[in-house]
C-alpha cells in the first residue's frame, strides 16, 4: 500500500539470488512468489482516508492520490491521531473482508497504484517475481481453519481461537476475539495451500530474522497437524531464510516500513545511478561514449553495487547502508568487481584475436605462479556454489568473487603480460576462463556486467 523503501531492500535481492542459485541447480523447478500484504488494517486505513479526502471515489484516478507514500505518511498520521478516523478505518476493514463491492473497488484502486510503483522497481533490478498476495488467500482461511478444528488442534483462549505448539508458551492466535483474521491465519491458509495444491517440496520463506518464532511456531503447528514430516529435513519441508536489518547511517537505527521519513528505493537507485554516471563522465574517454551507454553502463554498476552491498554481507547480520562505500572503486564492492571484469574484456579486444577460435586449438599453460593461482580458484567454484547454495548463504559466493578479482588485479594482471607475450595465447584463454565464472557469479548475484571502462 506504499512504495518500496530501502527497507524492503533485503528481502527483494536476498530472495532473487537465492531463487538463481537455486534454479542453476535445477531450472523451471522453482516459482518466485510475492507475498504481499494487501489486506488487514492498513488497508482500512488508506480505504477510510480515501473516502474522506474524495467522498465520490469513482472519480479518482492514479494523479490524484498523488505521491503513494505521502498518501500513506498522511494517512497514517490520521489513525494515530483521531481516534474516530481509526475506528472508522477499523470498519473499513470488516467491510472489504466482507465483499462490500465499494470498499473493494476503492482496495482495487490502491493495489493497482502500488503494483504499478513495485513493478517499476523490480523491472530496474531485474526481479522476476509471481504475485500471489494475501487477498488471494482469505477465502481459504475459513476452510484452513475447519480442518484444524476437526483435528482437534485449535481451542479457545481469553475469547480468542488459538493453536498451542510444542516447546512454546504463547499460543498462535487463529482467529482474533472479535472475529477477525491475522497474519497467522493467512499463513496457516497459504501453506496449507502451497503443500496440498500446489503440491511443493520445499517452501522457503525469506523474510527478517524478527519473524523466526512466527515460521517456526507455523511449521510446529503443520507438524502437530500432521501436514508436515516430523523430520524437519525430511520432504516436503519449510525453511525460514532470515536476515538482519538495514540500518541508517546516520543513528543506527533500523528503517522501518511505517516511519514518517524513510528513503524510497526508487530515489535511492536513481541517486546509485546520478553518482556513477558523474564518476563515468569524468573519465578521460567519457567523449568516446554515446549517451546509450552511459546510461547503461550508470544503471549496471549503480545498482549492481546496492545489490552487492547487501549480498556480501552474511544475511544474519544487519548493516549499515552507505551509498559512498557501496559505491566505491576500491576494496570489495561491486565497482571493483565490475572494474576487473571490464579489464579482462579490454585486455582481450586489444589482441585483436577471436577466443572462440582460440578454444578450438589453444591450450591452458600455468607456468607462472600467478597463472596457477588463478587457475586453482577457478577450479574452486563449483565447491564454492555447491556451499553457497547448501547454506542459503549469497555472502559466500560474493567472497569468492571478490578473492578471483583480486587475484586477477593484483597478481596475474600485475605480473603476467598478455597480449604480445609468448604465452599470449595461454593467457587469452585464461582470461576467458576467469570472464566466464566471474559471468556465472554475476548472475546468480543479478549483477548486470559491464564490458568496458
Amino acid at each position: 500500500a506504499k512504495e518500496m523503501h530501502v527497507g524492503h531492500l533485503r528481502s527483494t535481492i536476498i530472495g532473487d539470488t537465492l531463487a538463481r542459485m537455486l534454479e542453476f541447480c535445477q531450472p523451471e523447478c522453482l516459482i518466485r512468489r510475492n507475498h504481499i500484504g494487501d489486506w488487514g488494517t492498513q488497508f482500512g486505513m488508506l480505504i477510510a482516508y480515501l473516502f474522506e479526502k474524495y467522498p465520490n471515489p469513482d472519480v479518482v484516478n492514479e494523479s490524484d492520490i498523488g505521491d503513494l507514500q505521502a498518501f500513506y505518511k498522511a494517512s497514517k498520521l490520521k489513525f494515530d491521531s483521531d481516534p474516530d478516523f481509526k475506528l472508522n478505518a477499523q470498519q473499513s476493514v470488516v467491510k472489504l473482508q466482507g465483499g462490500d463491492p465499494k470498499y473493494l473497488k476503492a482496495w482495487k484502486q490502491i493495489c493497482d497504484i502500488s503494483r504499478t510503483e513495485f513493478n517499476k522497481v523490480y523491472q530496474r533490478l531485474g526481479i522476476r517475481l509471481e504475485e500471489m498476495p494475501e487477498s488471494f488467500f482469505n477465502p481459504l482461511i475459513p476452510p484452513t481453519l475447519e480442518k484444524l478444528e476437526k483435528l482437534g488442534l485449535i481451542e479457545d483462549s481469553d475469547g480468542a481461537r488459538v493453536i498451542f505448539v510444542e516447546g512454546v508458551d504463547i499460543p498462535l492466535i487463529a482467529v482474533k476475539r472479535d472475529g477477525g483474521y491475522n497474519y497467522f491465519s493467512t499463513d496457516l491458509a497459504s501453506l496449507w495451500y502451497r503443500l496440498n495444491v500446489e503440491k511443493l517440496d520445499w517452501n522457503i520463506y525469506v523474510t527478517d530474522v524478527g519473524q523466526w518464532q512466527h515460521f517456526d511456531m507455523l511449521f510446529k503447528a503443520f507438524r502437530r497437524a500432521g501436514w508436515l514430516p516430523k523430520d524437519e529435513n525430511e520432504y516436503p519441508k519449510c525453511t525460514h531464510i532470515g536476515f538482519g536489518l538495514v540500518l541508517s547511517e546516520e543513528d543506527g537505527k533500523r528503517f522501518r516500513s511505517r516511519a514518517a521519513e524513510t528513503v524510497r528505493l526508487v530515489d535511492l537507485l536513481d541517486e546509485a545511478k546520478r553518482r556513477c554516471k558523474v564518476a563515468l563522465l569524468e573519465r578521460d574517454n567519457a567523449k568516446d561514449w554515446s549517451e546509450e551507454e552511459i546510461e547503461k553502463t550508470s544503471e549496471a554498476i549503480g545498482y549492481g553495487a546496492v545489490k552487492y552491498a547487501d549480498l556480501k554481507i552474511n544475511r544474519t547480520t544487519n548493516y549499515t547502508f552507505s551509498f559512498d562505500q557501496m559505491l566505491n572503486d576500491k576494496g570489495n564492492t561491486a565497482v571493483y568487481l565490475l572494474y576487473a571484469h571490464a579489464r579482462m574484456c579490454s585486455i582481450i579486444r586489444k589482441s585483436g584475436k577471436d577466443v572462440e577460435e582460440l578454444k578450438k586449438t589453444g591450450t591452458v599453460v600455468l607456468d607462472h605462479e600467478d597463472e596457477r593461482t588463478l587457475g586453482l580458484h577457478l577450479l574452486q567454484f563449483t565447491e564454492v556454489f555447491v556451499e553457497s547454495c547448501s547454506n542459503l548463504l549469497p555472502n559466500v559466493l560474493c567472497e569468492y568473487l571478490y578473492n578471483l578479482s583480486e587475484i586477477f588485479t593484483k597478481k596475474f594482471y600485475s605480473s603476467c603480460q598478455v597480449v604480445g607475450s609468448p604465452e599470449e595465447t595461454s593467457r587469452l584463454l585464461l582470461c576467458e576462463a576467469t570472464l566466464v565464472v566471474m559471468r556465472h557469479c554475476f548472475y546468480l548475484l543479478g549483477i548486470e556486467p559491464v564490458y568496458k571502462l
